[in-house]
């Protein structure tokens, strides 16, 4: 134990505990889905915890972050090796015909996922780029295009085949889907430039071309959501495409280039026809503020707080969303940790895995499945259905969750500590029943002048004898 946790680590420890989620607007503007079935949906996927998203594309055919090289106000951030624009993006496009991932094994991902303690799975059908990973009849520029050599393959249209394999394991199913579209001649016409993210035409001149691609988008997601069995969430980026009525300051802070005309795709709408196909969906139409966000999703961060309504932390396991030849993986421990922060302040962790162009996922990335996945097999219960406690941390290595009635909390030590761990009592007037979760062992607990203490035994304390690798969780009864 590091001497920050042989001192006291102050908790206040309270036997009443307060509802975090309401059905009531909170003070910044989250609204709850009305839909009983959406609510329903909602609080199933709060207890999952922890979800699986794949970016997956003819991005990962070039290892290169998504689809960002295509966007012209992004130049410093994506590295083109110095061809220029048109060539660039032609050469992109070009893709199609050398994307031929003869490795895809859909059951495998599924069975590393699972393993790892994954309970819900994202999957990018659609990114910014337009290149489909279904077999959308919308446009050629997909998967199952005979421009595609992987279109002979059986399993060519692999959304399908990603989605019913995860499903069959147990898994809730979710389409990541872009709103905007840059291979679409109707959301970038190729008769004028591309100067940034936006669409590329004022559609208030062109209202026609704009209701044509409203139009595109709808029977997109329409064919998502009839013809892949059951989708449990609709994943929708590409915050920029709003109406002008949510752009607030929290969009200006980005520094998006935000163009004269509105973007409108017709949410209501799309929504409406999404949850007549698949009742209870959940719509989350990310940072869109508002009725069809059913839940924020911050990306590569973790709020600093108890959020008073639910939320999923998209974080990667590599410092890129799509798959990078040669790239850093983050320790195990360290993205367990990060799981342990999210959840002890309410939300749900989505970690991104990147497949390989060949459709594999790398050795590295199932090691660190694997690790995470021992762990979890020991300390599960502290993290499945759980809730925030009042408190969610004490210093910088103590987390909390409490179980969903209330009856345990669970105390998980980033350090590990020698022979006590002092929690001041507060709610807590008499030693507790108190295990360490993986162990059979029952831990002392003690009031030792107004602080609840626990005595960490010899037998466990020698060589270092605990059950996991890294941080240990205790189960204290509050009951």
């Amino acid at each position: 134990m590091t001497g920050m946790l042989k001192t006291s680590l102050a908790l206040l420890l309270f036997l009443l505990i307060s509802g975090l989620y309401g059905q009531k607007n909170t003070n910044d503007g989250y609204i709850p889905p009305a839909d009983p079935l959406a609510q329903q949906k909602l609080e199933q996927w709060r207890d999952l915890k922890f979800g699986i998203i794949m970016h997956w594309g003819l991005y990962s055919q070039l290892g290169v972050v998504e689809s960002w090289g295509l966007c012209s106000e992004d130049q410093g951030f994506q590295d083109r090796g110095g061809i220029n624009y048109t060539d660039y993006k032609n050469m992109y496009f070009g893709q199609i015909a050398k994307f031929n991932p003869t490795s895809f094994c859909p059951e495998k991902w599924a069975d590393a996922a699972w393993n790892a303690g994954m309970r819900y799975v994202i999957f990018t059908t659609k990114h910014h780029d337009g290149f489909c990973m279904f077999d959308t009849k919308q446009t050629d520029f997909r998967i199952t295009s005979e421009q595609c050599p992987f279109h002979i393959n059986p399993k060519a249209n692999v959304t399908k085949y990603i989605f019913d394999a995860f499903r069959t394991k147990g898994f809730m199913t979710g389409a990541y889907f872009s709103k905007p579209d840059w291979h679409s001649p109707l959301y970038w016409t190729p008769l004028l430039a591309t100067p940034d993210r936006n669409c590329n035409y004022d559609v208030k001149k062109y209202p026609d071309r704009w209701k044509d691609y409203q139009n595109y988008t709808f029977n997109q997601i329409q064919e998502l959501t009839t013809g892949y069995g059951r989708l449990d969430i609709l994943w929708l980026d590409g915050g920029w495409v709003r109406p002008d009525s949510t752009i607030n300051d929290e969009v200006r802070s980005w520094g998006y280039t935000i163009p004269a005309w509105e973007q409108d795709i017709n949410i209501p709408r799309i929504a409406t026809m999404a949850r007549q196909n698949q009742p209870g969906i959940l719509i989350v139409d990310r940072t869109v503020h508002g009725p069809y966000e059913d839940y924020r999703t911050p990306e590569q961060s973790v709020p600093d707080s108890i959020l008073p309504y639910p939320f999923e932390t998209c974080m990667t396991m590599t410092a890129n969303w799509g798959y990078i030849r040669n790239a850093e993986y983050k320790p195990a421990e360290s993205i367990i940790q990060t799981l342990i922060d999210v959840v002890s302040k309410g939300g749900n962790l989505l970690l991104n895995v990147a497949p390989t162009p060949e459709g594999t996922f790398e050795d590295t990335a199932l090691a660190r499945l694997n690790e995470i996945g021992r762990w979890m097999a020991i300390n599960g219960e502290a993290i499945y259905s759980s809730r925030p406690w009042i408190t969610f941390k004490q210093g910088d290595n103590i987390r909390f969750t409490r179980s969903k009635d209330s009856t345990y909390l669970y105390v998980f030590a980033f350090d590990r500590p020698d022979n006590i761990l002092p929690l001041p009592a507060s709610g807590l007037k008499r030693p507790c029943k108190v295990t360490l979760l993986g162990s059979d062992l029952h831990i002392k607990s003690e009031i030792r002048e107004g602080v609840f203490t626990l005595i960490i035994p010899e037998s466990l304390l020698k060589d270092c004898r605990y059950p996991t690798k890294f941080i240990p969780v205790f189960r204290i009864s509050l009951r």
